[in-house]
């Protein structure tokens, strides 16, 4: 993974180990949520990965990305991101899919900082998932859908796991 480009957003990344189980790693990313996107009118996102590893280039990976892609990338569900490389030294994984996280229960992951309803979109954050996948992954929900995806029966944890399409 290359440095941030000049001028890229700072990001803070918060990765832990072991949670939510023993042999997971989870981060979660902290910067992004303060910055505008056209596409953020119902809230802001952070984002966060969790996944059998103890590899914290996982963590690194969602902080560059919400680094660099801040003002280009809405991470709303459904969006895929090609990172050209392999993200960590545990897979050959290139790609991330974004949607619900699936370690946080959604009282946990909508409105983080309880905005009340009907609050400024500025003041509500929501947590979206990342999920590594490989290219021809990546490729397949382009073309058929991330709900077909979802259904192909792959676990999001493992990072070794070979590819469904």
């Amino acid at each position: 993974m290359d440095p941030p480009p000049e001028g890229a957003h700072k990001i803070t990344t918060i990765i832990y180990q072991d949670l939510p189980d023993h042999g997971f790693l989870t981060a979660l990313t902290y910067g992004l949520s303060l910055a505008d996107h056209p596409e953020w009118t119902l809230g802001r996102p952070e984002l966060c990965i969790s996944v059998r590893s103890s590899d914290e280039r996982w963590g690194h990976a969602i902080g560059y990305l919400a680094s660099t892609l801040i003002h280009a990338c809405p991470f709303g569900y459904g969006d895929t991101i090609n990172f050209g490389e392999p993200i960590a030294t545990d897979t050959t994984m290139t790609a991330f899919v974004v949607f619900a996280p699936a370690v946080l229960d959604r009282a946990d992951y909508m409105r983080v900082l309880d905005a009340p309803p009907g609050a400024d979109p500025a003041d509500v954050v929501n947590i979206a998932g990342m999920y590594p996948i490989y290219d021809s992954e990546r490729h397949f929900i382009h073309a058929e859908g991330l709900e077909r995806f979802w259904q192909l029966g792959w676990d999001p944890y493992d990072p070794s796991r070979p590819a469904v399409v």
